[in-house]
């Protein structure tokens, strides 16, 4: 029989609550100021043209697609190169998560949207230099190889950010090629090749959008960086 009518999706579990504004533990130290208040910003809330990118590498037969998905998700912010720092304090990837990330000298976040056994997804916020959706996935092929998958939705979030576009797309094909040798390495696969794809999608710009700029992550970084000694040092609790 099928679910009766009105009850809620098998995967509810798998997926996050409804926010209208993110919120972080620690807003103001050390990195949760370009996440706190700011909504989710998808592919349709960005300025740029929409791409999709996939990065895939075969990790072969010495890990299943759960075991290696329970991996990444526990141990996510392991995997980045030096380029890039993941600030969680959660133990794994969970729905609903929100926690902040630096990348290329800028700070913004991530809220996981969804995750199950064999995927997670991310939606950025405002101000982070991509409007996206990225998904990190393992699958089984017909050789009954396990193959590792980054796939990402995304649009720059801003003029500024679309015309850095050239030199952002390069960066990305250092770090998250960098993040899958990284994985593969831990289960047994040295010297993995990962396959790059990608896709114009749709090449207009949607110039309504021009006013994201005013929470440009890039723009906010520096300011943040450059007024921590005018701002009162935080001092702990008393027991």
């Amino acid at each position: 029989m099928g679910e009766r009518y009105g009850a809620a999706p098998r995967d509810a579990g798998n997926w996050a609550s409804k926010v209208d504004r993110l919120q972080v533990s620690d807003p103001t130290e050390p990195h949760g100021y370009n996440i706190q208040g700011k909504r989710v910003a998808g592919p349709m809330n960005g300025f740029g043209r929409l791409w999709q990118r996939t990065y895939t590498a075969d990790l072969g037969a010495g890990v299943t697609p759960p075991s290696l998905i329970a991996d990444w998700r526990a141990h996510f912010g392991e995997y980045w190169p030096r380029m890039g720092r993941f600030h969680s304090s959660v133990s794994a990837i969970q729905p609903g998560d929100v926690t902040a990330l630096t990348a290329g000298g800028v700070t913004s976040g991530i809220l996981v949207l969804y995750a199950d056994d064999t995927s997670f997804t991310f939606l950025t916020p405002e101000g982070h230099m991509f409007a996206a959706m990225i998904t990190f996935s393992a699958e089984t092929d017909a050789a009954g190889r396990t193959i590792a998958q980054i796939r990402m939705l995304l649009r720059c979030s801003d003029p500024l950010f679309e015309s850095m576009w050239p030199v952002a797309r390069r960066g990305e094909d250092v770090f998250w090629p960098g993040v899958l040798r990284n994985l593969a390495a831990v289960h047994g696969v040295e010297g993995v090749e990962v396959e790059e794809h990608t896709v114009c999608v749709d090449r207009r710009r949607i110039w309504r959008n021009w006013r994201n700029v005013r929470h440009n992550a890039g723009i906010r970084t520096v300011a943040h960086t450059l007024t921590a000694p005018f701002r009162p040092r935080r001092t702990g609790t008393a027991a």
